[in-house]
């Protein structure tokens, strides 16, 4: 653990100026982050181009799993580039993550879709993004460490804030490169191959940022314990094989950033997945709020990381969780209101029911894209509002019972398939399809969300005051991590927690939350996913989690 607080001793001063250090490891980190978002917000066009054969919600659901692939593996590189940064140096660490990131982005923009290469599209697909993930797992405590090796004790929340905002800069230069695209070519041809570009530009990017850090010098923390010969020589068993270390290892993770992984994943993530796959709001339209929401928010990334420098990360972080998981029901709530207000009013006047035998009920979702959901009548009737994301409740039936579809006033028996051949079921499915969209449309269930309803300043804000929480839990946790750990094992040690907690707790929301939907047929179960792992940090960081924000990191 590190010493208590003390004057900074002059041989840890800075050899180059403080904002220089900011600015190019922040630009890097920016980049990296501009990198690994691209998939996320294509995710719609990715599922169409490498998973093709499967049912659209598959395709989908799919599609976020390859996207949280690169979250699985980012411990693992944290582990990797953890070790080599606590022994060779941070600079040169984050210089080999970022040309692996860089790399495997523009491969993405050159990859052959299913259609001209079959299965090895999306299986190469997963390997470039596992390459991802292992950069990343690698760059951010580099960065995170560097920064805050050069900072002041009274100045590191705020110094470190700056890679915090990386993140949300790194979508919000993605955001800003998918729609200019989409704007200027079109969705048509957006759709067809121009979602490629931006994954393709992106080797300019590494290019200026390579050469923006090549031009740092090594953290004065790591330079000063290489002079000394007090450089760990076997990280990986000091950070995780002896309790004293491993001990805070797991307390960060499941006291700060679990929490702080789900909070930040469903204000930037799932809130455009949801706008945009459930609230039917075009993609383009969606992508230009949440980029208006992230712009007005980021400020707030240094404000808290400056705020913690007064009064202490722990319960800034805490206070945020605990926030979110509060008020995420009544706000996703209003976010339908304000999005498509005559899906919500349909809703509210013609919730649509599923009563079925429950046995004869498949869960929605297909990983391996075999099962059609045409076998009982109960997926035949569930496969159609999942895949439209129609919200919808269960009464459960007594053996025997054909499901039916209560719409409003309207029930629709669906088809029997057992006694049907094959060519009769699919005629029957696709007549009863035609007929439950005929009945959702007359109860008011809209095709689309319609842009002139939307209720733009309400719908902003909501949208405000999630990334706020974002920026509340994520504004500090860079400068409490790095306190937190030794110099000698601090790359290794906090990358770690923040990898597991980002990389799996955060990663996974997306493709967790909409299997939840899809299964469940409520549109809002999948947010008991972050509310829970929410209140779960809360009650352990309040039991175990220390205050770090006056602690020396030189030693």
């Amino acid at each position: 653990m590190a010493s208590a607080h003390k004057e900074e001793p002059k041989h840890h001063r800075a050899k180059q100026s403080e904002k220089k250090v900011i600015t190019a490891s922040s630009l890097g980190t920016v980049f990296e982050w501009y990198d690994f978002y691209l998939y996320g917000l294509l995710a719609v066009f990715i599922s169409r181009v490498f998973f093709a054969g499967v049912n659209e919600t598959t395709a989908f659901i799919l599609a976020l799993g390859a996207f949280a692939a690169g979250f699985a593996v980012r411990p693992f590189g944290a582990i990797v580039f953890g070790r080599i940064g606590d022994i060779v140096g941070r600079k040169n660490t984050f210089l080999v993550t970022m040309g692996i990131m860089g790399l495997s982005t523009f491969a993405v923009g050159l990859l052959p879709g299913y259609d001209t290469i079959g299965i090895a599209a999306p299986i190469i697909l997963v390997l470039l993004r596992i390459l991802q993930g292992l950069a990343l797992g690698g760059e951010y405590g580099g960065a995170a460490t560097y920064v805050a090796e050069h900072a002041p004790n009274n100045r590191r929340g705020l110094y470190t804030s700056f890679i915090q905002i990386t993140a949300t800069f790194g979508l919000f230069a993605a955001l800003l490169v998918v729609i200019g695209f989409r704007t200027v070519m079109g969705e048509e041809s957006f759709g067809s191959w121009g979602w490629r570009l931006p994954f393709l530009i992106s080797i300019l990017l590494l290019g200026v940022s390579m050469w923006i850090r090549l031009q740092l010098n090594e953290s004065p923390v790591f330079q000063k314990m290489k002079e000394e010969g007090k450089t760990s020589k076997a990280p990986l068993s000091e950070a995780f094989g002896q309790w004293t270390n491993l001990r805070w290892v797991l307390v960060a993770l499941f006291g700060a950033v679990a929490g702080q992984a789900v909070v930040w994943y469903t204000g930037q993530f799932y809130a455009l997945f949801y706008l945009e796959k459930i609230l039917k709001v075009d993609g383009a339209t969606a992508n230009i709020y949440i980029a208006i929401a992230l712009a007005m928010a980021t400020p707030f990334f240094v404000f808290f990381g400056w705020l913690s420098d007064r009064i202490g990360r722990k319960y800034i972080i805490l206070g945020g969780c605990a926030l979110a998981a509060a008020t995420y029901f009544p706000a996703f709530h209003a976010l339908s209101n304000a999005a498509n207000p005559a899906l919500a009013v349909a809703v509210a006047n013609a919730p649509v029911t599923v009563t079925a035998y429950p046995d004869e009920c498949s869960f929605q979702f297909d990983p391996i894209g075999k099962n059609r959901f045409d076998t009982s009548s109960c997926d035949i009737a569930k496969a159609y509002l999942a895949r439209n994301g129609i919200d919808y409740s269960n009464v459960a039936a007594p053996a025997g019972t054909i499901a039916s579809v209560a719409i409003g006033g309207t029930t629709l028996s669906a088809p029997d398939p057992a006694p049907l051949s094959a060519p009769d079921r699919a005629e029957a499915i696709t007549a009863y399809q035609a007929s439950l969209q005929t009945a959702l449309t007359d109860a008011g269930y809209p095709a689309k969300a319609d842009p002139a309803q939307i209720d733009t300043v309400k719908l902003i804000a909501i949208l405000f005051y999630l990334v706020l929480l974002v920026t509340m839990v994520y504004g500090p946790i860079a400068a409490m991590l790095v306190e937190l750990f030794p110099s000698r094992i601090r790359y290794t040690s906090m990358s770690l927690p923040y990898h597991i907690g980002n990389g799996w707790f955060g990663g996974f929301l997306p493709t967790t939350a909409f299997a939840m939907v899809a299964a469940t047929g409520n549109i809002y179960y999948g947010l008991w996913y972050p509310v829970l792992v929410a209140v779960a940090t809360v009650i352990n960081g309040l039991l175990f989690l220390p205050e770090t924000f006056r602690r020396n990191i030189d030693s």
